[in-house]
C-alpha cells in the first residue's frame, strides 16, 4: 500500500481512536483475569485503564512519529505492519504488566497474566486497526476537520 508521512494531527486521531479501542480491551481483561481469579474488581479495571490511557496515548504517539521514518520508500507491507505490531505490543504490554501491578500492588502473576492476556487481544486489534488507517486518505482527515464553510 503506497504511503505519505502523515501529519501530527493524523497521528493524534490514531492515537486517540487507538486509545478507545485499547482502553477498552484493557478494561475487559483486567475484569476476566481478575474475576478468572477469584479477585474480580471494576474499580481496578477502570483504574488501570485510566492511567493506561494518559501512559499509553504519549508512548503510541510517540511510537507513531518514529515509525515515520520507517516508510522511506512509500510503500507499507504486511510484514512491516506485522513488525510494527510487534514492537507496539512489547512496548505496551510491559507498560501494562507495570501499570497493573502498581494498581494491585502485585507484581506477580496477576499482572503477568493481565499484560499477557492482553498481548493476544490487543496484537490482533492493532494489527487491524492499522491496515484500516492505511486506507485512509491523508488529505481527507485534515480536510474533514478543517473543510471551510460556505
Amino acid at each position: 500500500m503506497t504511503y505519505r508521512k502523515e501529519s501530527h494531527l493524523r497521528s493524534l486521531l490514531k492515537g486517540i481512536s487507538w486509545r478507545i479501542i485499547a482502553t477498552t480491551d484493557t478494561i475487559l481483561v483486567v475484569l476476566l483475569v481478575t474475576c478468572a481469579l477469584d479477585e474480580c474488581s471494576l474499580d481496578s479495571a477502570i483504574k488501570i485503564g485510566f492511567i493506561e490511557f494518559l501512559i499509553k496515548f504519549a508512548l503510541y504517539y510517540v511510537h507513531e512519529r518514529a515509525w515515520q521514518f520507517a516508510y522511506k520508500d512509500g510503500i507499507v507491507t504486511k510484514k512491516e505492519t506485522l513488525i510494527k505490531s510487534i514492537s507496539w505490543r512489547l512496548i505496551a504490554s510491559l507498560s501494562t504488566f507495570i501499570i497493573s501491578g502498581a494498581i494491585l500492588n502485585r507484581f506477580d502473576e496477576l499482572a503477568l497474566y493481565i499484560a499477557l492476556t492482553e498481548l493476544f487481544t490487543k496484537f490482533v486489534l492493532y494489527y487491524f486497526h492499522e491496515r484500516i488507517w492505511l486506507k485512509l486518505p491523508l488529505g481527507n482527515v485534515r480536510s474533514y476537520f478543517f473543510r471551510k464553510k460556505r
